[in-house]
């Protein structure tokens, strides 16, 4: 079964464009005032307006306050939020959001949520995680692998690790913050013919 395929990092109407067209099942929208592809809750919003109802809309934060999520979940309506794992403890979500905890590579779980995010310490860097490890977090749930895909590396990241999704954001971009059409439509590619 192919993964899901979701783009993270998005900033303009181009390139959610471009991703959809060439099959991409979510996009993230990053709300997170210390990453270069933040977005404000009024151009999200924006952003967020012609997207079809079939393709998973993810609010991409990190450590945010319960005002600045009770915000995002009102005004921008994700279908998920993604966050650390720790941050569901203190936030509120609304019945029929998604919830997509990040796990960190090194983290030790006893048992892991039934879907999630495996990431790198930081996101959004292109560190590539320990796939050995990865696969056996993936046997445990639905796994959205992150962390340094790129179209180079991704349909071995998938013939190792069986994932349920696969995230990129910054292998797909020109510099940071600024997506490019034609590496988002090789990494696309690339997943979609993986046997």
């Amino acid at each position: 079964m192919t993964p899901i395929i979701k783009i993270c990092g998005i900033n303009d109407s181009e390139s959610i464009h471009v991703a959809i067209q060439a099959g991409a099942d979510a996009i993230g929208f990053v709300f997170y005032e210390h990453s270069p592809r933040n977005l404000t809750l009024d151009k999200a919003v924006r952003l967020a307006a012609d997207m079809p109802n079939n393709v998973i809309k993810v609010a991409v934060m990190l450590h945010p306050s319960v005002t600045h999520w009770e915000g995002v979940q009102k005004r921008f309506q994700p279908d998920a939020l993604q966050t650390d794992m720790e941050d569901f403890s203190y936030l509120k979500v609304k019945a029929g959001i998604e919830k997509w905890p990040v796990l960190r590579e090194g983290s030790v779980l006893e048992c892991c949520p039934e879907k999630f995010v495996y990431e790198g310490k930081t996101s959004g860097q292109g560190k590539v995680v320990d796939w050995k490890i990865a696969g056996e977090l993936a046997k445990r749930g639905q796994m959205i692998l992150a962390g340094g895909l790129s179209a180079t590396n991704v349909r071995e990241a998938i013939q190792l690790v069986s994932p349920f999704g696969v995230d990129v954001s910054s292998a797909v971009e020109s510099r940071p913050g600024i997506k490019d059409a034609k590496k988002i439509r090789a990494f696309i590619s690339e997943v979609k013919t993986v046997q």
